[in-house]
């Protein structure tokens, strides 16, 4: 297969040509959603998307990369901050279980967990995900700590990871339907633990 099959789409180079890398994203959602995990592979991209297999594993050194753009270009979920700890993570949660529930993106997610168990780039790039992710959940904490609803000696990072395995968990175990109300309990729990003594 040529460099770049569709002759309409210019290679310019290790930099991206912005229309080739859109029909490649759009054509790996396409095979996902359509083939599932086990039928996602680089070639079936580049047939899809009528570009070259170069092409792809030079913007993406490997399928978890792309698997992993493909997701972050999905994801889109509202962080609330409603100025109580509470509310703001049960609504972060309940945001991202609909988002799982009712895009692609859910099982792009399960995909890219599924693909670092068996390959060790995979798993780098989910762990440098997720870590960009610890950070960004982290800052709920931190505006509750200033707040003063979470004690000072609590690390942001510890709790995120813990909201992160309760919602990977339901994600894994397509659990994503769980109502309010049991939401609420998990995070009531969660924060009877990290509360600043007197509240």
């Amino acid at each position: 297969m040529a460099e770049d099959a569709d002759p309409a789409r210019k290679s310019i180079g290790a930099r991206r040509n912005p229309d080739s890398a859109e029909a490649i994203l759009e054509a790996a959602e396409a095979v996902l959603v359509e083939a599932g995990y086990a039928g996602f592979s680089i070639e079936a991209v580049a047939r899809r998307a009528r570009a070259g297999k170069p092409t792809i594993y030079r913007w993406w050194p490997s399928k978890a990369a792309l698997l992993l753009e493909v997701y972050q270009r999905q994801k889109r979920v509202e962080v609330p901050d409603t100025g109580q700890l509470e509310e703001d993570l049960v609504g972060f949660l309940e945001n991202l279980f609909a988002h799982w529930r009712e895009t692609s993106s859910g099982s792009v997610f399960r995909s890219l967990i599924a693909e670092a168990q068996t390959d060790e780039t995979a798993a780098t790039a989910l762990a440098g995900y997720a870590g960009g992710r610890r950070a960004h959940t982290g800052q709920i904490i931190e505006r509750a700590k200033a707040r003063g609803e979470v004690a000072n000696d609590i690390d942001p990072a510890v709790v995120a990871d813990l909201v992160a395995s309760y919602a990977w968990r339901h994600l894994l175990t397509n659990r994503l339907d769980e109502p309010e109300a049991t939401i609420r309990k998990v995070v009531h729990y969660l924060l009877q633990g990290i509360a600043a003594s007197g509240r």
